[in-house]
């Protein structure tokens, strides 16, 4: 190391370069400021119209912080004296690389960006996609972020999604809830049925218009499987889904059925 360079240079350009320095910290402070002012104002202007949803909101947003950063970061290398064409042609010569390393990013990012053109789904919305179930947080550039039903933060990638399928549960205004009922062989199944669809009709928000569906299922050794199906907003999945069990069980021993047994296999001699 030069010690006398460095002394040269600060004694000559040292109150410059310091300077530049505070320069480049002020304009960061006053910057991200700003940035922060533009995006309040953003999202101020989206809550007012109407027709803009909360998915697409936070996608503009996403979009204009980054956007506003890379500016914020070019004027400060500007202030060091690197030329923004300068910078351009170090981009362009690394552009393989970069491309390379974040070719896995940019799918993702075009995923986004057709997810928020086609519209499968949107903030608030209960869907399966990428293999995750849950409710949808937000739709970012890279990811989409989902809250699963045992409350975990979840994010997939938008390319995993869009390259895959999607159910969303909630565009329909009513879902079906499966759930299964055992009587024994000595029960009547067509009086179980007759019991069954006045007690599930009987549950909250369970839809009047479809009927819950009560039918023999199939056969078993212990006695006919009945399935028991509602209808329901998906809202209301799961508090129906666990009331339909709830009346099963107090249907059936309200009407003293037997519990249905298994029968025993003979024994080889």
């Amino acid at each position: 190391m030069n010690v006398e360079a460095i002394i040269s240079f600060l004694s000559t350009e040292g109150a410059d370069f310091g300077l530049k320095i505070l320069g480049a910290i002020a304009a960061w402070i006053v910057g991200r400021w700003l940035i922060s002012l533009a995006l309040r104002a953003l999202g101020v202007a989206l809550e007012r119209g109407k027709k803009v949803d909360a998915t697409l909101a936070n996608y503009l947003r996403s979009i204009l912080n980054v956007v506003l950063n890379i500016v914020l970061v070019l004027a400060i290398l500007d202030i060091f004296g690197v030329s923004t064409t300068s910078f351009a042609a170090l981009l362009a010569g690394a552009g393989l690389a970069i491309g390379a390393a974040w070719s896995g990013l940019l799918a993702h990012f075009a995923a986004g960006v057709f997810m928020q053109v086609l519209r499968p789904f949107k903030v608030g919305d209960f869907v399966q996609a990428g293999g995750v179930t849950g409710t949808v947080q937000e739709i970012g550039l890279f990811g989409t972020t989902i809250i699963t039903p045992d409350n975990v933060v979840t994010i997939v990638g938008n390319n995993k999604i869009f390259s895959d399928s999607i159910q969303n549960f909630s565009t329909l205004p009513l879902r079906r809830v499966d759930c299964v009922a055992k009587v024994a062989n000595s029960v009547d199944p067509l009086d179980a049925i007759g019991r069954l669809k006045t007690a599930i009709a009987a549950i909250p928000n369970v839809a009047i218009s479809p009927a819950p569906d009560v039918e023999i299922l199939q056969f078993t050794p212990e006695g006919p499987l009945l399935c028991v199906r509602p209808y329901t907003h998906t809202d209301h999945y799961w508090q129906v889904y666990f009331d339909t069990h709830k009346a099963v069980v107090a249907t059936f021993g309200a009407a003293g059925y037997p519990l249905p047994e298994t029968p025993i296999a003979p024994r080889n001699r």
